[in-house]
């Protein structure tokens, strides 16, 4: 563990008093007689006390934000059924306690360790305990368990009671309530080392999922030739849904323990398995079991009953699920964890050979994206909290608490639900804000004709199950367009109304005649492209679409589908993470593009899901709250969308992470809250996020506060959140002081060599690998040197390599428009956050991450040269950044549209002062040029130095020449200057 400073701890007398306490009397202790409770309520609690833990809950905090949650001792399978202590912080588990009695050998019993760390493992906890007073152990619970470990395996402490005086200080700087908060448990957890064999939960259980999936589409194939792909697709699906569904049920109490696995032991593994799922339809009525016609159900399934399966395969599956083989415990498997799973292990799809033989492959638009990136839970739950919250604080002018009967008519949207993280959030938000309102007047509530809360075993309120099934019918709504979603969704949203509720399940008693356990969600999550309505088939042109293209589109109609809600004017809440950069075929781009009015030629996904929320699905004093990209604001592309959303809606608030929120991708993203009606008087409250604190909650730091009238104002213009009154003052100033720059410039992109389909004959995807046009020398006329954007550098080009390449007809872009051949011109690299730009007079080409500048006539008789200086100047440095805020962005790329923008005086050079300016910038820069010449070909270390040192001076030099030219004052320059010492 951690070191501490010891002579700074002080060890709490109840701790001494303890460790005096068993030393008296430790026979009786280690005896066969006392038992796990009383070790519990006599050492274990005053223990974990003297630590700062609130183990009675003296607070008083709701049940859900409670410090420390004492699980039930209930034994299934010689194991208990959930940890005997959960530590948290608001609410977020840190790690869990498992007690043992003093006689359990728990330095050398493997059993008590496999099963702490099956739970903390299957929690997905870094770090957790074992005790039983004598003993103190700590594990790395990251590490997937097994059944074979030592005792010893992933163990990371260990000490014996006679220690505790001597090691207090290390114990509390890890797991005292002080330590988490302040970090020290995180910080501890993440330096712990990881050990050989680590495979968080997640990543263990998509890897079996992925394995089941491949058994059965394999075997369902073969034993089942008439079946076609979608078919097969549905059901591998739903029987992996099914078989997890009723393993979880299992371990939460719902279902007896080891039903799944008896099928193990004879013949006709499938259908005794058929044989359970029509069992659970007639208990829970779900929809994931729905076999039979009824009135107001979907169509049911009428095709997995009837299907051959081989025993083998089912057998193989079921083997690993159970203790102690298994290393999961579904009764602590967070719902969050689950939908992670499910998110990446619906990025894949079944296929069909010819031979009719399953294959899995990668679904093409997640091939696209590089990958499935789930919502991390911290965002989403930052999102419910300032969407959903603040609906259900108050309402009206006279702040008035919103009341159960209003809560009730809020519907809650997530229009791309995915797997379900958002709503699933939505539904949790929902039961705990109904809990606490119900335990305010508990005897009226529990006693009611239809009681909506009961008294558990422990004595704490908990909500019937009656109720989580009205709020989930009457509250919470998704859509996505893959089916396979869809049913996830609703497989997680359906555990959910089982989590905890083992005793109203199981009694039974309150459960009228044929009434079912769970809702039917049907209606409430559906599956449909939420951007395209049913009058994409009103052009005649795509009747002609195949079956398959119409499944692929799958059309969507909210005002059928949700007549309700959309009857009575929209969704109060709508959430979620909409997809970016989708894949659009060319008929649906035909149709988005006459049906969204603010969408530029890119169509970007995202910003369709925008514009539909904000026009059509959110309904006036509605909330939404999304995670989206950061460039809505500042691409010169999306002023459409810009406009129609700041005069459309209230901005309230806006999160920027400075820090990867989807580790595996280079997308950098925001959260956008707003609301309905638009308010010009709005003020919209901007925050970084540096990331997380020790309850797993986003940590924000204020930033600004942004009138949304200046947005307004903008119409459409570049937005930049970052800007300071000052700042916004300044870039405004300098944005009016001449013309932009393609007033005197053409400017282009270089050359794309390669491509294949392109080029004069086309290319082939051989050419495009071999690259025959490409050369280290002139080869003949027609090679001339490429320059790409890491040759070029401020003030300099310095070929990283020599190249060169055959320019004509036959490269996939030659782009001669660009202007190659001109005497002088600039380049300008694309990759950066800045303009970097270097003079080229010997006519070099250009790759494509270059913008090339050929001056037209409008720019003489201004020499080149000046336009190098202020391109390369600190101010247009900053200037630029306002435009394109991307400084120390991954993907940063300075753009052509907004290089075009960039302002520059003009000059009358009959004009003394402006000849004067011109000519003192033109003199500087030959300077620089000759300096940095010198540069690259200087090999004494000591005569670089001296040229640096010059280069440097010049450089401030032409600086302070452009602060000059644009007429900033003294505190206009410290703006600039402070802004890039940062």
């Amino acid at each position: 563990m951690t070191t501490a400073d010891e002579s700074n701890v002080t060890v709490p007398e109840s701790i001494v008093r303890l460790v005096r306490t068993f030393v008296d009397h430790r026979e009786h202790y280690t005896s066969a007689s006392y038992n796990e409770t009383q070790l519990r309520r006599e050492f274990l609690d005053p223990f974990f006390q003297s630590l700062g833990w609130d183990i009675d809950n003296y607070s008083g905090y709701a049940a859900q934000y409670k410090d420390v949650v004492h699980e039930d001792t209930l034994k299934i399978a010689g194991t208990t059924k959930a940890p005997d202590y959960s530590f948290r912080i608001g609410g977020t588990r840190k790690f869990f306690v498992e007690a043992k009695r003093p006689n359990i050998d728990i330095r050398a019993d493997e059993q008590p360790a496999f099963q702490l760390r099956r739970y903390a493992w299957s929690a997905k906890l870094p770090v957790s305990i074992l005790t039983n007073f004598g003993e103190f152990a700590v594990y790395d619970t990251r590490v997937q368990p097994a059944r074979a470990d030592r005792a010893s395996a992933a163990r990371t402490f260990y000490c014996t009671f006679d220690e505790y005086e001597t090691r207090w200080a290390e114990i509390a700087a890890v797991f005292s309530r002080e330590a988490v908060l302040k970090g020290a448990f995180d910080k501890y957890a993440e330096s712990a080392k990881k050990r050989k064999g680590t495979a968080e939960v997640d990543e263990a259980f998509l890897v079996e999922l992925e394995r089941w999936r491949e058994l059965l589409a394999r075997n369902f194939a073969l034993r089942n030739p008439h079946l076609t792909v979608r078919d097969l697709n549905f059901a591998v699906q739903v029987t992996i849904d099914r078989i997890v569904f009723l393993r979880m049920c299992e371990d939460r109490g719902t279902e007896d323990y080891g039903r799944l696995q008896t099928l193990r032991g004879g013949t006709d593994v499938y259908v005794r398995l058929c044989e359970l799922f029509m069992q659970a339809d007639k208990r829970y009525n779900s929809g994931l079991f729905h076999f039979s016609h009824e009135k107001d159900n979907a169509d049911p399934d009428t095709l997995t009953l009837r299907l051959a399966l081989d025993d083998k395969a089912l057998k193989d599956i079921l083997r690993n699920l159970y203790y102690p083989d298994s290393p999961y415990e579904f009764s602590v498997l967070p719902a969050d964890i689950l939908g992670h799973v499910y998110e990446r292990f619906l990025g894949k799809t079944i296929t069909l050979t010819a031979a009719h033989h399953a294959h899995i492959e990668e679904k093409a638009e997640v091939r696209k994206a590089g990958g499935v990136y789930y919502t991390p839970t911290f965002v989403v739950r930052y999102i419910i909290s300032r969407t959903l919250g603040p609906l259900l604080e108050t309402l009206g002018a006279g702040c008035k608490p919103v009341t159960l009967a209003q809560a009730a008519a809020i519907k809650i949207l997530d229009p791309a639900c995915g797997s379900g993280s958002f709503v699933i959030e939505a539904y949790q938000y929902l039961l705990d804000w109904h809990l606490a309102r119900y335990i305010e007047n508990p005897k009226s509530f529990a006693s009611a004709k239809i009681p909506t809360i009961y008294r558990a075993r422990g004595g704490e309120y908990r909500l019937t199950t009656m109720e989580r099934k009205r709020i989930l019918l009457n509250n919470i709504h998704g859509v996505d367009i893959d089916r396979q979603a869809v049913e996830v969704t609703k497989l997680s949203l359906l555990l959910k109304v089982l989590e905890g509720e083992t005793e109203q399940i199981t009694q039974r008693d309150w459960i009228k005649e044929r009434e079912r356990i769970l809702p039917d969600l049907d209606n409430n999550i559906r599956c449909g492209n939420s951007l395209i309505a049913p009058d994409f088939y009103a052009d005649e042109q795509m009747l002609l679409l195949d079956e398959e293209q119409q499944y692929r589109i799958n059309v969507f109609d909210w005002d059928r589908s949700f007549a309700g809600v959309m009857r009575t004017g929209g969704f109060h809440c709508v959430v979620g993470n909409p997809p970016y950069g989708a894949t659009l075929d060319s008929e649906q781009k035909s149709y988005l593009s006459r049906h969204y009015v603010c969408q530029s030629y890119q169509l970007d996904s995202y910003l369709l899901f925008l514009e539909r929320t904000v026009s059509k699905l959110l309904r006036l004093g509605g909330k939404a709250g999304f995670i989206i990209p950061n460039p809505w604001l500042t691409n010169l592309m999306q002023d459409a969308t810009r406009r129609f959303v700041v005069n459309s809606a209230s901005i309230e608030q806006i999160v920027h992470f400075t820090f990867p929120v989807f580790k595996s991708a280079t997308v950098d993203t925001e959260i956008v809250i707003l609301s309905t009606p638009q308010q010009n008087a709005n003020n919209v409250a901007i925050a970084l996020s540096p990331g997380v604190d020790s309850s797993g909650r986003l940590r924000l730091e204020p930033v600004a506060i942004h009138e949304q009238r200046e947005w307004v104002a903008e119409d459409g213009g570049v937005i930049n959140i970052f800007l300071s009154p000052e700042e916004k003052a300044l870039f405004r100033k300098i944005q009016k002081m001449g013309r932009s720059l393609d007033t005197w410039f053409r400017i282009n992109v270089g050359v794309k060599p390669y491509q294949k389909g392109k080029g004069n004959p086309p290319q082939t995807s051989d050419d495009v690998r071999r690259r025959p046009f490409d050369a280290t020398e002139r080869l003949d006329p027609t090679y001339r040197e490429l320059l790409r954007g890491s040759d070029i550098n401020r003030y300099a080009i310095v070929p990283v390599e020599l190249r060169f390449i055959s320019y004509g007809p036959w490269l996939a872009e030659p782009r001669p428009a660009a202007g190659f051949d001109v005497s002088e011109k600039l380049l300008v690299r694309q990759t950066g956050d800045r303009p970097i730009a270097a003079l080229d007079v010997e006519q070099r080409l250009a790759m494509n991450n270059l913008h090339v500048l050929a001056p037209i006539e409008t720019a003489a008789p201004i020499n080149i040269r000046f336009f190098l200086a202020v391109l390369n100047s600190r101010m247009m440095t900053w200037f630029y950044r306002c435009l394109n805020p991307e400084a120390g962005e991954a993907l940063a790329e300075v753009k052509r549209g907004n290089v075009a923008v960039l302002p520059v005086p003009v000059l009358r050079l009959e004009d003394a002062d402006d000849a004067a300016m011109h000519e003192r910038l033109v003199v500087l820069v030959n300077q620089m040029l000759s300096l940095q010449i010198g540069l690259s070909s200087e090999r004494n270390p000591d005569q670089r130095r001296h040229l640096q040192t010059i280069a440097d001076a010049t450089d401030v030099q032409i600086d302070r020449a452009v602060y000059e030219l644009y007429g900033l004052t003294q505190a206009e320059i410290e703006i600039v200057e402070l802004k890039q010492r940062k």
